[in-house]
């Protein structure tokens, strides 16, 4: 197997720590890291409804639009360099566990991404306000999110992706 060089989890991490501290900053975001706003803010626009809720995420919903823009063109500028930027629908992991059909794919995909989704919202946050700006300031909510969050991937991962007769 061909070891690659990754960038080491020190200079993410304070990579992050910095970014988190600018964003509070009055003069860049004056909030919190998150997503989840986007995807409202965005339905709100494509539909044209304004009410006093589609106000109040106006700032949050566009910074969250560019800084969702940003981790997506970041990620593939990192993969083209890291020479292993490779488009497919269905990964070796899923194929190995859950066969090579890729409408499957697709639509376990859009079930999660939606439950996802609705989970933020519901919780008034998503995984990276929680964790990300929330953890790095010790609240304690975030913390005990994170946990449960973590939890949950590796218990649902576990059940979700053990090896079955699909073929």
């Amino acid at each position: 197997m061909e070891r690659k060089r990754v960038l080491h989890w020190f200079i993410g991490g304070a990579a992050l720590g910095i970014l988190n501290a600018l964003v509070f900053t009055h003069f860049w975001a004056d909030r919190p890291i998150g997503a989840s706003t986007a995807y409202p803010y965005v339905a709100a626009k494509l539909l044209g409804i304004t009410n006093e809720y589609t106000q109040k995420i106006e700032k949050a919903g566009l910074w969250e639009v560019w800084f969702l823009l940003g981790g997506l063109i970041g990620a593939f500028l990192v993969s083209v360099i890291n020479r292993d930027f490779k488009p497919r629908l269905v990964y070796p992991f899923w194929k190995e566990t859950k066969g090579e059909n890729p409408l499957k794919r697709v639509i376990y995909a859009f079930i999660g991404g939606f439950l996802l989704i609705w989970g933020a919202r519901m919780a008034g946050g998503c995984t990276s306000g929680h964790i990300l700006s929330g953890g790095m300031q010790l609240a304690l909510s975030s913390i005990l999110f994170g946990l449960v969050v973590i939890a949950t991937a590796v218990l649902f991962g576990r059940w979700f992706y053990r090896k079955s007769n699909h073929h």
